[in-house]
């Protein structure tokens, strides 16, 4: 995939794109009409791939999240074309989606068809995205703790071994076969003194701050492009339109960065262009994901951190503190950005150690990302990946399994052999049809042989001589469960009742009787499920 971007970027952009598309100089004649044409093609291409996939791309995350690990090819082909087209025609999006998705959805289709039980396939959708970042960034350690924090959601031994081999894998066979990797390489970083990591400190916040500023940005473009541009077709090349008008300014927004980032670690520019490329970069990042272009964040808040790092190094040097190294800072604020977007303090943790090989940075870092990865969780609550999910209407803040509460529905889990009777049957004909000791409760339907209410057994035999039918006895018409409803919501109904079992109907409308569901029975499975989950996740039998 990064073959055939670089290759697209060659021919489009021409030769000087070929060592990264963000190092052009400037946009040449009509070549920041480029995203705007790839975005006219992305917006003709999407009604095609509708068509030939009828299903929202399921990402890796909301797999394990949501769905057990279950994957399609299908979804890995749509997502990689998207992708693809996104980059390759230049707008401020990465590839790691696309490399994400194909390689877990690979996974998942040989876990289902080795027939592994979810658990299983959950790690090995895992595996999949951790090598597919590993050897994205020839970086195994960062692959593997992508792995656990994002789409496992989840540390166990039992995960270790194979994302670890996984990850590792991937990484030598990408070096075997001389791919492209992004390599981060900063070059020699001098250990920090007790002020660098006061500063580091101050950087994370600082960084939190600014990504949570910039995925609120996401959505509020989203928005006005949608109420802007009714048209779904063409809004990605009113996007791209933007993103080229932004590249007049300065090429660097184009593409994921790589070739940006490369300059951010290498040379020492003037702070005026650096915090140029950052504001345009996060501009032209939130206008291409909200235009709807294919692709995601990952590289972008990696060097938006290591933008954001030299312009406050620049700050603090311009207020006469002693002097910090900017290296030092771009590689805190790269990792502590990327921890508030991604979500992964630990893999950007380790990203740091791996492309410095200094310990003494890596420590500076993970004290910057723990600050980042806090403050965005009580101040903002989500990562980007999570936070897109937020808008799309499902509430999950991780990758950690609760699809399994969605499937544990009142349909599996009611009783079918329901016994109704007339709402008007007489009390005495009732208690002749229903000994007291048969049954606990019977259920009252009406002419229509809609649901009206249920009754008591013991109530029914110890009412008194004035109650001539059971229509008085009548309890809980009002609250009924319906067959669609999970655990959680079931439980919420029977707080609401304060009863111990309730009626099943097919909907408000027919109210017909489907069956019965107790709240024990309901506590129960719902304890045994869990107690399942936590043996999965630690590898117990």
């Amino acid at each position: 995939m990064s073959g055939i971007a670089g290759w697209m970027h060659e021919m489009l952009f021409g030769q000087e794109s070929a060592h990264g598309l963000s190092r052009l100089r400037e946009a040449e004649h009509l070549q920041f009409l480029l995203p705007a044409i790839g975005g006219l093609v992305l917006g003709l291409m999407n009604p095609v791939l509708a068509y030939w996939s009828r299903r929202t791309p399921v990402d890796p995350i909301e797999a394990n999240a949501l769905h057990g690990g279950r994957m399609t090819l299908g979804d890995g082909a749509v997502v990689a074309a998207q992708n693809l087209v996104s980059n390759g025609f230049g707008a401020s999006v990465g590839l790691e989606a696309g490399y994400t998705q194909v390689a877990s959805g690979i996974s998942s289709r040989l876990g289902l068809l080795l027939g592994l039980r979810r658990g299983d396939l959950r790690v090995l959708v895992g595996c999949g995205a951790a090598g597919a970042i590993a050897a994205a960034f020839d970086a195994p350690l960062t692959g593997a703790f992508y792995a656990f924090e994002l789409v496992i959601g989840t540390y166990a031994i039992a995960s270790l071994a194979p994302v670890v081999a996984s990850s590792v894998t991937a990484t030598l066979v990408a070096r075997a076969l001389h791919g492209q990797t992004y390599l981060v390489e900063p070059g020699g970083v001098a250990p920090p003194d007790w002020g660098g990591y006061a500063t580091a400190l101050l950087l994370g916040a600082i960084c939190a701050l600014a990504a949570i500023g910039l995925m609120r940005g996401v959505g509020v473009v989203e928005t006005a492009i949608r109420k802007g541009v009714p048209w779904a077709m063409i809004r990605p090349a009113v996007g791209g339109f933007v993103v080229g008008l932004l590249a007049l300014l300065s090429p660097g927004v184009l593409s994921a960065g790589h070739g940006a980032l490369h300059v951010a670690f290498s040379t020492e520019g003037p702070v005026r262009a650096a915090l140029l490329l950052l504001v345009l970069k996060a501009v032209a990042s939130a206008v291409s994901i909200g235009a709807g272009f294919r692709g995601g964040l990952f590289f972008a808040s990696l060097l938006l951190g290591a933008l954001l790092g030299k312009v406050a190094a620049a700050g603090l040097n311009l207020i006469g503190t002693s002097m910090v190294d900017p290296l030092f800072l771009a590689v805190v604020g790269m990792s502590a950005f990327g921890t508030a977007v991604i979500g992964a303090p630990l893999a950007m943790t380790f990203l740091a150690l791996e492309t410095t090989g200094s310990f003494e940075v890596a420590g500076a870092v993970l004290t910057a990302v723990t600050i980042s990865g806090i403050t965005v969780r009580r101040l903002f609550g989500y990562s980007f990946a999570t936070w897109r999910f937020h808008l799309r209407g499902e509430a999950i803040r991780s990758a950690h399994d609760v699809g399994w509460l969605r499937e544990l529905t009142v349909r599996r889990m009611m009783r079918r052999d329901v016994r109704t009777v007339p709402a008007d049957t007489k009390l005495a004909v009732f208690r002749r049809a229903v000994p007291l000791g048969s049954t606990e409760r019977v259920l009252a339907v009406d002419a229509g042989d809609r649901y009206v209410g249920t009754i008591l057994v013991a109530e029914a035999h110890t009412a008194g001589p004035e109650v001539e039918t059971i229509g008085p006895l009548l309890r809980y018409s009002e609250h009924t469960l319906l067959p669609t409803m999970n655990a959680k919501e079931a439980m919420a109904v029977f707080d609401a009742a304060e009863t111990e079992a309730l009626a099943v109907i097919n909907g408000q409308e027919d109210r017909k009787v489907l069956g019965l569901l107790t709240a024990s029975h309901v506590l129960r499975r719902y304890g045994e499920e869990v107690d399942k989950r936590r043996k999965e996740e630690v590898g117990a039998p």
